[in-house]
């Protein structure tokens, strides 16, 4: 008998063990079990430990178990438990329970992530610094519940205290590097070393470029565990490490098969005769377009007469792209899933099949094509005094190339270009002399003359850089950006005063507090500013309100430093302090321009917010009222604005990282030699310079001669033992150190 109640009652605490484990599980046997939780059971049990827990502060497991007498129910009592915590409304702090507000905590998104460090932005779009031992081993993406700390450099700092949500995307772009532990991921943008699971992983080796996904996570980094899924090769080719950066941020590349066949089915009939039934027939007219020399993706057109009295006729004619990517098609819907374009190094990522974007939707010179025109009446001084929109057909007469044009404005065309160019060479001079005008009545706006300076990339047959240097825009460049601003303006214009719904380019006032920075950095590289009357040599306007600062005040800035050595350096901290242009379905107007209306819509056949402009000025043309309109596009114009600004934002930072990665790939063949450059920023660890070629590298504490360092971030750093002072805005000679491929870095020291 004794025997038997042994038996029992070790059976008994077997299934006490196993309830107990099971309570404890998460994951897909926890969902399982809450959908045989009623929702009732639910909010009970979430009732009694919010209440439990505001009584008594802190709470272990057991004691809330006890009070919410959840042993009849403890499935209930499980998922409750951990709803709440999905939801960030309590925490796990060492063996105890807490309500999340008692630690005034506040959810936000992982946005970046270094090998020491990362970044969280909360739902108001304010950014936090993340030490490494504070990121609760949260990937980029991730929603985590934070709490602010004390900041040590005055910068918002916080720390992770939970990841409410694991990001979607577990996909990490890195090289595979040998540890103590075996081979491992190193991270390129997070610079942390991963585990690699070899059992599900494709074949890899050391410095191979790979792309992984995330298997299994920990509360560290240095639990996660990844699977190699696609391996690029070398680690040291640009092309490869921009191949697995877009692997890891899923910018789809191929378009599907039904998406091919619906570009060719629009594609393949061409201009036919029911297509130019009620359009405006421009064929005659003199139209041409201008692009860069390799460009196949020809989206606008220009014509131009001069009346006697000194008007202008201007006309602005864009691929009518609109007319061949419908709504709700495939096309349409992968056109909004891809949201733009993508250029970098020689590569592009379109974002319609070539059968539209180099077919029938560019304006090829010699074919009909079908566009959509704006003809824009401007007086003698450049002010718009009429505009009219039509749907139309043109043949443009040249396919005209910036260089080309540009030797013929300044005088040094060949006689082979003159003949290709003959029948455009007026129109060529009237628009030079137009784009003048305009520059000088953007001028009278005050808008801000910023100079955001890029590099261009020279690459060998086999993809490899082999030189940088800075782009020169040329007289034919502006003169097409002039007229594009007048079409975009005209089209934002025609939608507010017609209140129709609409995707406007807005970029808003600069952030108060970004305009103090300015003027404190300003002040310490010893340009005095007052805004009203500008003077190099007087002190600086501290009582100035940085909350009514206008367009014109920026330029100011500009004007008085232009020729000044350290003006990159001005032009640059004038341009970060600026607010970042977006899209929106309010014309909230544009500050950089000092316009009130603006729009993007002369480039559909690269921008989805333009495809849209383009479609709802398309049903207007046609009949459309005001009230259909909203009807149609109210809701939607919100969802495709901001599905333009994050596909948009993604984009740039693509580039980015590739003229990083290309620029490096140059650098490091050219380890060793020494450049000049300027000091563009200044941290606690070092000085990022740009190099005259445009690359720039960081200039390490630990490379700099051996002494004792002081620092004033964003300012200077002193060597205290010799005396040695460097400067935001200092011309420096510099020796390149390192150059890495994967990540972009390239390491400097000072020239001896």
């Amino acid at each position: 008998m004794a025997r038997h109640n042994a038996k029992h009652q070790a059976r008994k605490n077997l299934k006490n063990r196993k309830t107990s484990k099971n309570i404890k599980k998460s994951g897909n046997s926890t969902i399982s079990r809450r959908q045989r939780i009623s929702p009732a059971e639910m909010e009970t049990f979430c009732r009694k430990i919010r209440t439990f827990l505001e009584l008594h502060r802190k709470l272990s497991r057991n004691e809330l178990i006890q009070k919410c007498r959840s042993r009849r129910n403890p499935q209930a009592f499980q998922a409750a438990l951990e709803e709440l915590q999905r939801k960030g409304e309590i925490l796990e702090r060492g063996k105890y329970y807490i309500l999340a507000d008692q630690d005034k905590t506040f959810r936000a998104e992982t946005v970046r992530l270094h090998a020491h460090f990362g970044f969280i932005r909360d739902e108001n779009e304010k950014e936090y610094f993340v030490a490494g031992k504070f990121l609760a081993g949260s990937l980029k993406g991730d929603i985590v519940l934070a709490r602010a700390i004390p900041s040590r450099s005055g910068s918002p700092e916080a720390e992770i205290l939970s990841i409410l949500e694991e990001s979607q995307n577990t996909r990490i772009s890195g090289r595979v590097v040998p540890t103590e532990e075996g081979l491992c991921l190193l991270s390129d943008i997070a610079g942390m070393p991963l585990h690699i699971d070899y059992r599900e992983s494709c074949n890899y080796k050391i410095n191979d470029q790979v792309l992984c996904e995330v298997v299994s996570r920990g509360k560290r980094h240095m639990d996660h565990k990844v699977k190699v899924v696609l391996n690029f090769g070398d680690c040291d080719s640009a092309h490869n490490c921009m191949q697995s950066r877009i692997g890891e941020q899923e910018i789809p590349v191929k378009f599907p098969e039904k998406v091919q066949l619906d570009a060719k089915k629009a594609a393949a009939p061409g201009v036919t005769e029911f297509d130019l039934q009620g359009r405006l027939d421009l064929r005659e007219q003199v139209i041409f377009t201008i692009d860069g020399a390799h460009s196949k993706d020809l989206d606008d057109a220009v014509s131009v007469r001069k009346h006697p009295d000194g008007h202008w006729t201007l006309g602005v004619h864009i691929a009518d792209v609109s007319h061949y990517v419908r709504p709700n098609s495939p096309l349409d819907s992968e056109a909004f899933r891809r949201g733009t374009s993508i250029y970098y190094a020689d590569e592009v990522i379109p974002m319609l099949p070539k059968a539209l974007s180099n077919g029938i939707c560019s304006l090829n010179a010699g074919y009909d094509r079908l566009t959509l025109s704006a003809i824009l009446e401007l007086s003698p001084e450049g002010d718009l005094t009429h505009y009219e929109f039509h749907k139309s057909v043109i043949q443009s007469k040249v396919r005209g190339v910036y260089e080309e044009c540009n030797a013929i404005l300044e005088r040094r065309a060949d006689p082979e270009i003159l003949e290709k160019y003959a029948l455009v060479l007026e129109s060529l001079e009237l628009l030079a002399e137009l784009s003048g005008i305009l520059e000088q009545r953007r001028k009278r706006r005050g808008a801000p003359e910023l100079e955001s300076i890029e590099s261009v990339l020279v690459l060998d047959q086999d993809g490899i850089c082999t030189g940088l240097a800075p782009i020169q825009r040329g007289k034919t460049e502006r003169i097409i950006e002039s007229c594009m601003l007048c079409a975009n303006e005209a089209a934002a214009k025609l939608a507010r005063e017609k209140k129709f719904p609409f995707i406007y380019r807005v970029h808003e006032n600069p952030a108060p507090e970004r305009i103090l920075i300015l003027r404190e950095m300003l002040t310490k590289l010893g340009i005095s500013q007052d805004f009203e009357n500008p003077d190099l040599n007087s002190e600086l306007n501290l009582d100035f309100n940085p909350e009514e600062i206008k367009p014109c005040d920026m330029q100011n800035i500009l004007d008085q430093t232009r020729d000044l050595p350290c003006f990159p350096v001005i032009n640059n901290l004038t341009l970060r302090s600026m607010a970042k242009a977006k899209y929106s379905e309010i014309p909230k107007g544009h500050f950089g321009l000092a316009l009130k209306d603006y729009t993007h819509f002369t480039s559909p056949i690269r921008r989805y917010s333009d495809l849209v402009v383009h479609r709802i000025l398309s049903d207007y043309l046609d009949g459309a009222e005001t009230e259909w309109l909203i009807r149609r596009y109210g809701k939607f114009t919100e969802n495709a604005a901001e599905r333009a600004s994050v596909t948009e934002l993604r984009a740039i930072q693509l580039e980015r990282e590739a003229d990083a990665c290309y620029a490096a790939e140059f650098m490091k063949s050219h380890t060793g030699e020494i450049f000049d450059g300027v000091i563009t920023s200044v941290t606690e660890f070092g000085m990022y310079v740009q190099l005259s070629n445009m690359a720039e590298g960081l200039l390490h504490i630990h490379d700099m001669p051996a002494g004792e360092y002081f620092t004033e971030e964003n300012w200077f750093f002193r060597n205290t033992l010799t005396g040695e002072r460097w400067q935001l805005g200092d011309p420096v000679r510099v020796v390149c150190l390192r150059a890495d491929v994967c990540t972009g870095h390239i390491d400097l020291g000072l020239a001896i």
